[in-house]
């Protein structure tokens, strides 16, 4: 068996690259960092309401009236995390909503998750908003069909001919209409010395 019957070998899948492929593509074509930060702001805004601090032995709550408001603000920057991953057309009003609700948990969630929360909600809002999508590549003109290439340089040697044709009569009409308007002149003129011919010559005196 010749190396060029012989059955190719099947390769064996890297799946780390591709998963690693398919993260990267994903990342690309979504506001992924600032969903990313969205989320994270509001996790200490969910937690320190609801946490129990043990300081020395003494146990510190912090549920207080706050703890409702701190909840719905929480779980609204994860949705609006989520929807910026997952909805990147609505990234507009994602990346606003997480701006406000940041600003909005300072005096509501105990500072803002005592100030956790604030610079990774305005950052990820803010980026949410800036994000763009990458413009597409342009396709090559060599990707072309090759019948469609064919096709247009046959219809330009067809436009191109018929325009040629009428050039080559007018440069014609002025060399076929020389003879005729120097003939044209030539007989008045041949015409007219005859008279004067005559009228030169002596007569005779009888």
């Amino acid at each position: 068996m010749s190396s060029a019957t012989a059955e190719a070998r099947p390769e064996h899948r890297n799946l780390v690259g591709a998963f690693w492929r398919g993260f990267r593509e994903f990342r690309r074509s979504r506001p992924f960092w600032g969903g990313l930060l969205a989320m994270i702001a509001g996790v200490p805004i969910l937690y320190f309401p609801y946490a129990h601090l043990s300081l020395g032995g003494v146990t510190i709550a912090m549920s207080t009236t706050a703890g409702a408001g701190s909840l719905i603000i929480g779980v609204l920057l994860i949705i609006l995390g989520l929807t910026a991953w997952f909805q990147p057309a609505v990234r507009i009003f994602a990346g606003v909503a997480t701006t406000l609700l940041t600003l909005v948990s300072i005096p509501v969630s105990n500072l803002a998750g005592f100030g956790m929360a604030l610079l990774p909600g305005l950052i990820g809002g803010g980026l949410m908003m800036a994000w763009a999508k990458l413009p597409e590549p342009a396709v090559a003109p060599a990707a072309e069909a090759p019948g469609a290439a064919e096709g247009t340089t046959a219809e330009s040697v067809a436009t191109e001919q018929p325009a040629a044709a009428p050039v080559a009569a007018v440069a014609a009409e002025p060399v076929a209409e020389e003879p005729v308007a120097g003939a044209a002149t030539e007989q008045p003129a041949a015409g007219g010395s005859i008279p004067a011919q005559q009228a030169a010559e002596p007569k005779e005196v009888r």
